[in-house]
């Protein structure tokens, strides 16, 4: 402590520098140094340097953390050395401590065996306390115990007693009112069938309580498991239980054989009371409604034994007059809102069970589809029957029941959808198939079928991919939970007739090899191509029109985003469909052309005419001209091409076959006047050098007009010739940019610019 107290005086004596006036004092810190935050009693010193360290570079808040530490040493020596007098006097004013001590501990330890007596008679009174409680518990569990098996045991013997009350059987009764009947009069009967009647309602009315009895009891068990006592009545809770079904079902019964509302009113809330709806369910199956399905199925299979028909739909019809007739009372009385009868479901596991149960037995081949009409309309009917079934529940919580029940779950599982449309995509697909590997062009006759109902459509190919189409949607094809198959397939049969033309125009150009159903195209005509194309444009126009229309319709109860989904995707195919008809625009074109050709290559026979020869110089236009656009002619004159293409497409082909032959006419012309005047100027250079070593004389004037000229002259003739020609197919050859390049090659220097025919 004197090492501390030596080199520091005291702060009021000690003498200030300059730096002490002129300079930031020792304990100033900057902005971001905050030391009231360390007397925090929530402070964290690993979160305080991660969020300085963000902004404070570490040896920065290293320095400043040291210089406070030596700022607060300082203040502690300071705070010492003020009160350094008081601390060394402390010592001295402690006297006579050891005999305070001393005096103070007796009265101390005192209490403490006071307390600690008190302590022990409070522990032994808390657990005399815990010990009376928990006597107090076991008792009451005891009592609560005791309280179960006396009411278990009340319950047991009220069931029993109740049971015996019942009344005989029903057949009893019936006896009984026969022989009454007999004996006596028409009030007599009449009172007699009230008496049943009565009696019959008195018995369901005992078997409801009986019921509510048994549940109450089966609470009672839920309760007191593995109980001497409870174990010891089993076998008369079990027997009371067999005889409560035995006279609950056969009460049931007898309200069904009698339609009597109330018994079956009350039975069923027996049923309901007890949990045993099951059993309900299947009394109403085999009593009413087996013998009725077992009848009508198999009176109608006895019937048609010969054909061996499988159909559904008068045995549908049957059943739904039945239900309407036999069993709509059951099926009310169970759907009566607030009744707490709405764990039945007979429409399910008693009707429908049965009816499957009779069709797998009876009607196997129903549910066959390797016969996919007959598959098909028993779908159709069977759905019809379900929906009628689904007619009867009184909320849709109902219907999504009826829907989820194991019966109706397994009656949808037999009808394999998934196969049925495996036969079909195999028989509409096989079809278009077969008809597209036909080596050569079927044209439809006048006497075929598919003229009579295609009549707009010339080939084979084409008619059967529109049947094919149509058979997609078809009421007898299409099933609508299988719309979105069909779609598919629709659009596979699109793309599979625009392969097979694109397949046969690339199998003509030589690009591929040729694929089955494609060798056609190699030696057709522009003819063929014309019947194809408007095969294609009729078959865009129906796609895209009537077709669309009906898909439309049958889908409208789809929602908008669906609709708008198969609107787009039939569009696309359709587009599809669309996108051949340049490529086969193109085919004609360059079969015209070819044949154009051939007439074009005498072309390169004016040279052969011109040169070394005296020939005057041409006054009238070659004779190949007239046949370079007969073909031209003929074909866009033709019965084909007339009928069977439209304008705007006529139009178009003109259009581009003559430009393409000009085009062709102008590279075979350039290329004769090109070698021409090659030619001539290497005989002019030959010329001119024999010329300087036979002298200046020369025989030769340079005044007559040349090979090459005369060429020209005949090209222009022939072009203006050639002009005219294209005038007369209705274009104007000035506007046709490639006649102008043939016109300014052939043309003189003076005529370059005005194109006259």
């Amino acid at each position: 402590m004197s090492d501390l107290i030596a080199p520091l005086p005291s702060p009021s004596s000690a003498p200030r520098s300059a730096s002490d006036f002129f300079s930031d004092p020792y304990d100033s810190h900057p902005l971001w140094f905050k030391p009231s935050l360390f007397l925090s009693p929530d402070f964290d010193s690993e979160s305080y340097i991660s969020e300085l360290r963000t902004f404070v570079p570490f040896d920065t808040l290293r320095s400043e953390l040291r210089s406070h530490l030596a700022s607060l040493n300082r203040e502690l020596v300071d705070l010492i050395n003020r009160d350094y007098a008081d601390f060394v006097s402390l010592s001295t004013k402690l006297v006579d401590i050891d005999e305070a001590v001393v005096r103070m501990r007796a009265p101390l330890l005192g209490i403490r065996e006071k307390i600690a007596a008190f302590r022990g008679s409070v522990e032994a009174a808390l657990f005399a306390l815990r010990s009376g409680l928990q006597q107090r518990s076991d008792a009451a569990a005891a009592r609560e115990v005791l309280e179960l098996l006396l009411d278990t045991f009340h319950v047991v013997s009220k069931v029993e007693k109740l049971i015996k009350v019942l009344p005989s059987a029903p057949s009893d009764w019936q006896k009984e009112d026969g022989v009454s009947l007999g004996r006596s009069s028409v009030n007599v009967e009449n009172a007699t069938q009230q008496d049943g009647n009565t009696m019959r309602e008195t018995q369901s009315m005992l078997l409801e309580r009986i019921a509510s009895e048994m549940n109450r009891l089966k609470f009672y068990m839920a309760h007191a498991q593995n109980l001497p006592f409870v174990e010891n009545m089993e076998k008369r809770i079990q027997s009371a239980s067999v005889l409560l079904d035995a006279s609950l079902g056969h009460c049931f019964i007898d309200g069904l054989n009698n339609s009597d509302t109330s018994v079956l009113y009350n039975c069923l809330r027996a049923y309901a009371a007890i949990d045993n709806t099951t059993n309900a369910e299947e009394i109403f199956r085999t009593t009413i409604v087996a013998p009725f399905i077992h009848k009508t199925i198999a009176h109608e299979r006895s019937a048609d034994a010969t054909g061996s028909s499988d159909e559904l739909e008068n045995d549908y019809k049957l059943i739904k007059h039945f239900i309407a007739k036999d069993c709509k009372m059951l099926i009310e009385i169970s759907s009566t809102e607030k009744s707490g009868l709405h764990v039945f479901n007979f429409l399910a596991n008693s009707i429908l069970k049965e009816v499957l149960s009779a069709i797998q037995k009876v009607k196997p081949g129903a549910f066959s589809p390797g016969r996919p009409t007959e598959f098909l309309k028993n779908y159709k009917a069977s759905l019809d029957f379900l929906a009628y079934l689904e007619g009867y529940c009184s909320s849709r919580s109902a219907v999504t029941k009826f829907r989820t029940e194991a019966v109706c779950i397994e009656f949808m599982k037999q009808w394999n959808v998934g196969v049925y449309f495996s036969l079909r995509f195999q028989e509409i697909a096989g079809a278009l198939d077969s008809a597209l590997t036909s080596s050569s062009l079927v044209f439809i006759q006048d006497s075929d079928l598919n003229k009579q109902s295609f009549p707009n459509l010339m080939l084979r190919q084409s008619a059967t991919l529109l049947e094919s189409l149509l058979s997609c949607w078809k009421e007898d094809v299409l099933v609508f939970s299988a719309a979105d198959k069909f779609l598919r397939l629709t659009l596979q049969l699109l793309s599979r007739y625009c392969i097979w033309v694109s397949s046969a125009l690339h199998t003509r150009k030589g690009n591929a090899s040729p694929s089955p159903g494609c060798d056609w195209a190699v030696s057709a005509s522009a003819e063929d191509f014309v019947y194809v194309i408007h095969d294609v444009n009729y078959l865009v126009s129906e796609v895209c029109g009537d077709y669309l229309k009906h898909i439309s319709q049958y889908i409208s109860s789809c929602s908008t985003e669906v609709r708008d989904v198969v609107r787009m995707s039939i569009l696309q195919g359709g587009d599809r469909l669309r996108e051949v008809l340049p490529s086969l625009t193109n085919t004609i074109i360059e079969i015209i052309v070819d044949k154009s050709v051939e007439d074009l290559s005498q072309v390169k026979g004016i040279t052969a005419t011109y040169r070394l020869t005296n020939k005057p110089p041409p006054v009238r236009h070659s004779p190949y001209v007239v046949g370079i656009l007969r073909h031209v002619k003929a074909f866009l004159e033709g019965e084909k091409a007339t009928r069977y293409l439209t304008q705007a497409t006529r139009e178009e082909l003109l259009l581009r076959t003559v430009t393409e032959i000009t085009r062709r006419y102008y590279e075979l012309a350039d290329e004769v006047v090109s070698v021409a005047r090659r030619t001539e100027s290497s005989l002019q250079q030959f010329r001119r050098k024999a010329q300087k070593r036979a002298g200046a004389a020369s025989g030769v004037s340079d005044d007559n007009v040349s090979e090459t000229d005369k060429m020209c002259m005949q090209l222009f003739l022939d072009t203006q010739e050639y002009g005219r020609n294209i005038s007369a197919l209705g274009l104007k050859p000035a506007e046709i940019p490639v006649y102008c390049s043939l016109w300014q090659c052939v043309a003189p220097a003076d005529r370059q610019n005005t194109i006259s025919v």
